[in-house]
């Protein structure tokens, strides 16, 4: 079955989700810092009347920081009751991939990624790595948001 996907870059990889579960994709130019937060939280954003917490994924793949750019992007994440942004180095396009064709990572990359790549597929001549929304938002380390606005 096909579907389509949000690819998005960081480093030198390139990553996708399903664009089902991406509501929107904005430029990104600064978070407010949160005390205490996860190393890997940039801050929070106000997008469209809705604060929500950032996980910059090159802090969170262990990647060196750099200067942002104007193709840096923060996409906004849906899962349940969840809304993250995610800091990727460029987002840009969406593909149709055939969903059959996604494989399990080779055991090596599973254990080095420690989670965060739970699938791969050929996208033409490139490879692309779907991530593990879950794993890579860390549970812990993002305040889920109650019905009342208030998080937890």
């Amino acid at each position: 079955m096909n579907a389509l996907h949000v690819v998005f870059k960081v480093g030198e990889a390139e990553y996708v989700l399903a664009a089902s579960d991406v509501l929107q994709m904005e430029t990104f130019s600064r978070a407010t810092e949160v005390p205490g937060a996860a190393s890997y939280v940039a801050g929070l954003v106000q997008l469209r009347g809705q604060v929500i917490p950032v996980v910059d994924l090159r802090a969170r793949f262990g990647l060196p920081p750099i200067a942002r750019t104007l193709d840096a992007r923060v996409l906004v994440v849906r899962d349940g009751d969840r809304v993250v942004g995610l800091l990727a180095d460029s987002a840009r396009e969406v593909i149709n991939l055939d969903t059959e064709t996604f494989q399990k990572p080779p055991g090596a990359i599973g254990t080095q990624s420690a989670g965060f790549v739970s699938a791969v597929a050929q996208a033409g001549t490139r490879l692309v790595m779907q991530i593990d929304f879950q794993k890579v938002i860390g549970q812990d380390g993002i305040p889920k948001e109650r019905k009342d606005g208030a998080e937890t």
